[in-house]
C-alpha cells in the first residue's frame, strides 16, 4: 500500500507588503516616508486630525490608520511620499508597520468576508 504524506499548511499573511523607507527631516515634528508604490498618482492628499477622513481609497485608509494609532496632527500624501506631522504626544513609532501593511488583507486568525 502506498503511503501518503500529509503536509500541514502554514497560514501566511496575504496581500502586497509595501517597502517603506523612513527619510530624515529637518523639523522634529515631521516624519517622512518613501514607499515603493504610488498611492495618489500625481495628486496631493491632505488630512487633518480635526476632520474625519472620508473615502475608501488607499490614501484615505492609510490616513485613517495613522490617526487611529495616535500622536498625529496631519498627514500629507503625494504619490509615493508620506509626511506625518506629529501632535507632540507621539514619536512616529510603529508608523512603518502601518504603512507596510496597508495592502495586507488576510492575516492568520482572520476569516475573510465576501460580499453576497
Amino acid at each position: 500500500m502506498a503511503h501518503r504524506t500529509v503536509a500541514s499548511i502554514v497560514a501566511r499573511d496575504m496581500g502586497q507588503p509595501i517597502t517603506v523607507v523612513r527619510k530624515p527631516s529637518t523639523k522634529p515634528n515631521l516624519v517622512r516616508f518613501e514607499i515603493n508604490r504610488t498611492l495618489t498618482g500625481t495628486g496631493h492628499e491632505r488630512y487633518s486630525a480635526t476632520s474625519e477622513v472620508s473615502g475608501d481609497r488607499p490614501p484615505d485608509e492609510l490616513a485613517r490608520r495613522l490617526f487611529e494609532r495616535g500622536g498625529v496632527a496631519s498627514v500629507h500624501i503625494h504619490s509615493n511620499l508620506i509626511t506625518v506631522e506629529l501632535d507632540g504626544k507621539g514619536d512616529g513609532a510603529g508608523f512603518e508597520d502601518i504603512i507596510r501593511e496597508l495592502y495586507t488583507h488576510y492575516r492568520p486568525g482572520v476569516t475573510p468576508s465576501f460580499p453576497a
